[in-house]
């Protein structure tokens, strides 16, 4: 069964940088998707980015020009550069992957959640 496991969340002030990464194991091959939700409390849990192995992304609005996701399919982790971070990123952010070979995109029925890593966006 794929573990999930992410790192790199924190405090930071408005306008500050940080990089979330995730970490895929328990498995042979790379997830054909993977990526990155958030959920600000009170709010619903949104799409961030996602990405498949052919490199292939999806950005919410908000993270366009601000966040870039990358990823290394040979150690199956996926990361995500945020820049210029608001206090409305607050959010715990949290990894996914799927196997299955389409709907890499914002679907929250992915086959795999990490437990979250908090960001605070401090203003």
């Amino acid at each position: 069964q794929v573990r999930l496991a992410e790192s790199g969340g924190g405090p930071v002030e408005t306008g500050g940088s940080l990089k979330l990464s995730c970490a895929a194991s328990g498995v042979a091959a790379s997830p054909y998707c993977m990526g990155w939700f958030r959920q600000i409390e009170g709010k619903e849990r949104e799409g961030v980015a996602v990405m498949n192995t052919r490199g292939g992304t999806l950005y919410a609005q908000f993270a366009k020009g601000r966040f870039s996701i990358s990823r290394d399919n040979d150690e199956k982790s996926v990361h995500l550069q945020m820049s210029n971070l608001r206090p409305d990123d607050t959010a715990m952010y949290y990894c996914v992957a799927d196997f299955r070979g389409f709907g890499c995109d914002f679907g929250k029925s992915k086959e795999a959640w990490g437990q979250g890593t908090q960001v605070t966006v401090s203003s």
